[in-house]
């Protein structure tokens, strides 16, 4: 089968960015799963249902993008955005990331206090009364 030049740059592109796409959803995977050495059963079956994600997520991708065409240069390219994207921006994505899980992670903290706050003075002026 005969491709135009264009849909070969096509080709290309997309098959970098599907994995430029890999790299990122494995920075999010590693922050999720943390950086500890957790149970064996269970990293293996985190890697499973991390690949099976990843796997329906580019192959998603690629269908429309490019039809779903798939042949050898795909994979290269897929291994080479995957390698660049890891190589180059994935430090600082993961800083990003951690940044702004700890910024969230504290809102989340103030905002829950603040909510709970009459919840918890009612609570302790009716054991004060129930005291006495």
């Amino acid at each position: 089968m005969i491709i135009s030049l264009i849909n070969q740059v096509k080709l290309i592109i997309f098959g970098v960015l599907s994995g430029i796409i890999t790299g990122i959803l494995f920075d999010v995977y590693r922050l999720i799963r943390g950086f500890e050495n957790p149970n064996k059963i269970l990293t293996v079956i985190q890697d499973l249902l991390f690949w099976t994600l990843t796997s329906i997520v580019v192959f998603i991708f690629l269908m429309y993008t490019n039809d779903g065409y798939i042949n050898f240069y795909v994979y290269v390219c897929l291994i080479i955005g995957a390698y660049l994207y890891l190589k180059l921006l994935s430090r600082v994505f993961i800083k990003v990331q951690y940044k702004l899980l700890k910024f969230h992670g504290k809102s989340f903290r103030v905002v829950w206090n603040l909510v709970l706050y009459p919840a918890d003075l009612l609570l302790y002026k009716l054991r004060i009364k129930k005291n006495k």
